[in-house]
């Protein structure tokens, strides 16, 4: 049984927003492989389905960002789940450019308080990541706002495309293995440029 989690916040506020991501990756698992997530569960929306013949849960944590690991504690008891084995978690991540991943085997929250949660929960940096592209933070935005905020339009194409690559890279984990993703999708790819982000306007 696997669970792929994906961070963000709940609310209509945050919708679309960089820090939701994550979010948004599960959405096109649950779309793609029509799995229902709407149950609600270990402080969480909860899916059970197929992903390429493997057993697979879709995880949205509803803590709200800063405390995702209290959910995936949960999930990942009840379940009975090798974290290091059977979890990947889908964050965003302000040091690469929008529509760039990143696939981890293992690692440090590198600043991010979603991860930093889940690895003080779990008790462990052991476990499968993908890391989403969200754009460098412009010098004169203060980091809250601008993980909160709006993609512009180039930015949220961008954002889809990397949407569909990280459903391919979870597909990937799920039957090849880590490694086989990581070589198909740790390299660099051309994306918006985010440093002129806070000169455009947002999409909502």
């Amino acid at each position: 049984m696997y669970i792929i989690a994906g961070l963000g916040n709940p609310g209509k506020e945050y919708e679309n927003t960089r820090h939701n991501a994550g979010y948004e990756v599960i959405d096109a698992l649950a779309e793609k492989y029509n799995i229902s997530v709407l149950e609600l569960k270990h402080k969480a929306l909860i899916g059970k389905g197929y992903i390429e013949g493997r057993k697979a849960v879709l995880v949205k944590p509803l803590t709200f960002m800063n405390l995702s690991g209290e959910s995936l504690r949960m999930v990942v008891d009840y379940y009975k789940a090798d974290a290091e084995q059977e979890l990947i978690v889908v964050s965003d991540d302000i040091s690469l450019p929008p529509g760039q991943l990143r696939v981890r085997k293992k690692g440090s929250a590198g600043g991010h308080n979603g991860l930093k949660n889940i690895i003080k929960m779990l008790g462990t940096e052991n476990f499968q990541r993908i890391r989403m592209g969200v754009g460098e933070k412009p010098k004169n935005r203060d980091l809250v706002d601008w993980v909160l905020g709006h993609f512009n339009k180039e930015e949220k194409a961008a954002m889809k495309e990397a949407s569909a690559k990280a459903v391919r890279a979870v597909e990937l984990m799920l039957t090849e293995g880590a490694d086989a993703a990581m070589n198909e999708f740790n390299r660099k790819v051309p994306a918006a440029d985010s440093r002129k982000a806070a000169d455009l306007p947002a999409e909502k």
